[in-house]
């Protein structure tokens, strides 16, 4: 948006601060206040924003393993960028606005390592061949009437869901809770978060929400900020949500799944479609790449040690690179219809993704399968029973499969594949470090 536009619409809302905010390496949303007056200074010239943002994990300890950053470079201040398009008002925050930052280089270009990064420059990729990408995330999660001071007090352990048992599509349980569902729709809507579609999943406390598709960079902005939203919105009404792939070993795991189609840049057609409601050879030259590299991109889409608890048989998420026609079973799920409604879905990615990584994974792999012409694999019909590449079973070998991976290299680029496999590794690390409660109860008294 042009900074005028901007200035005037600060002036007709009464803007008094400003958040701006950008993505990590894992998804999460960081970010800080800032006045009107150091906001259009940063307009004109930029800020300084720690680089130690793409030098820490998910819970601030620093990585010993990058070369980006770390004590080695003394985690100096970049130049951070704001991306005027993404102007939002927050509607949950009064008298604030909001922007997205892009972390950029001497040069004035955006760092390789910036997982936003990474999917303008796959989605800059699709326009050169003549494709506007359309992406949207659906997201699996549960809600907790706890707190963070809460669920550490209970060590996470016999928390208290927002309803109890399993009923999914329930429009009672919905409508008891009516006044924080509407906000949720309404404030996300106000956000420029439009959801299609928010429902009770199968599960105590578990809802799905559909996110509106939208071209390019602005579908991975709003599943980026769905999730951040979401939370605060919570916070509200006293609640806390989830979305880890595998909170609870007995219950379903929630889904992050991306739907995904290619359109004509000139003409404004959607280029999945073909003739009698069916599938066009692009989208099955897209579908085959998908099927053909999901196995070494999976790191991007399945980043954490609990992603791949959720890959399991039986729980509603795949663990072998197949497709199918409406087939919720297999990795990637074929939507035909309608010209304008038909899409692929890519099922493998939980709610724990970082949408950009996990879309420039997908977008990746569907226009390798295009610019190779590959032949699509006959459809899966029980998914789990089926002949087809195995997805990795854990982060090391995901991430073993995605350091050696051609295509992530070709699409990505070599610093970034460099980066984000480290990052990877150092996440197995502590994970192999840690001892569990389950360990202990097994082994303490009895070996």
């Amino acid at each position: 948006m042009n900074p005028v536009l901007v200035k005037r619409k600060f002036d007709e809302r009464g803007t008094k601060r400003v958040k701006l905010a950008l993505v990590d390496i894992d998804g999460v949303l960081r970010g800080k206040y800032v006045s009107l007056d150091k906001f259009w200074s940063a307009v004109e010239s930029d800020l300084g924003f720690c680089d130690v943002i793409f030098g820490w994990d998910i819970s601030d300890a620093l990585y010993d393993n990058v070369r980006f950053t770390g004590w080695h470079t003394g985690y100096p201040d970049m130049r951070a960028r704001i991306d005027t398009t993404t102007f939002r008002l927050i509607p949950w925050e009064a008298d604030t606005a909001f922007f997205l930052l892009d972390l950029i280089d001497k040069k004035g270009a955006p760092i390789a390592v910036s997982p936003r990064q990474v999917f303008r420059q796959v989605v800059e990729r699709a326009a050169s061949l003549g494709y506007t990408p359309y992406f949207s995330a659906e997201y699996e999660f549960f809600f907790f009437r706890e707190t963070p001071q809460s669920l550490r007090e209970k060590n996470y352990r016999n928390l208290s869901s927002l309803s109890p048992g399993m009923f999914g599509y329930s429009v009672l349980r919905a409508a008891a809770n009516s006044e924080f569902v509407l906000q949720v729709i309404d404030q996300l809507a106000e956000f420029d978060v439009q959801l299609e579609g928010f429902h009770t999943e199968t599960g105590p406390g578990v809802y799905e929400a559909a996110v509106a598709a939208a071209p390019g960079l602005q579908g991975a902005d709003r599943a980026a900020l769905f999730k951040t939203a979401v939370k605060e919105i919570a916070a509200r009404h006293g609640l806390i949500p989830t979305f880890m792939a595998k909170w609870n070993a007995d219950l379903p795991g929630s889904g992050g799944h991306i739907h995904q189609s290619l359109w004509d840049s000139k003409k404004g057609q959607n280029l999945f479609a073909g003739e009698n409601c069916g599938m066009s050879q692009l989208m099955q030259h897209y579908i085959a790449g998908l099927a053909a590299s999901l196995p070494e991109l999976t790191a991007m889409m399945c980043p954490t040690i609990n992603s791949y608890k959720r890959m399991v048989p039986g729980f509603w998420a795949p663990v072998n690179a197949t497709w199918g026609l409406d087939n919720r079973t297999s990795a990637v799920r074929a939507i035909v219809g309608e010209d304008k409604s038909t899409r692929v879905e890519t099922r493998l990615s939980g709610a724990d993704m970082n949408p950009y990584l996990a879309m420039a994974a997908s977008l990746a792999a569907g226009l390798d399968g295009i610019e190779r012409k590959l032949e699509l694999p006959p459809p899966a019909k029980d998914a789990y029973a089926a002949n087809a590449l195995p997805l990795p079973a854990n982060l090391a070998e995901a991430t073993r499969l995605f350091r050696q991976s051609s295509l992530a290299r070709k699409a990505f680029g070599e610093e970034f594949v460099e980066h984000y496999a480290a990052t990877r590794e150092w996440e197995v690390r502590q994970y192999e470090r840690a001892v569990t409660d389950w360990e202990l109860a097994r082994y303490f008294e009895a070996v």
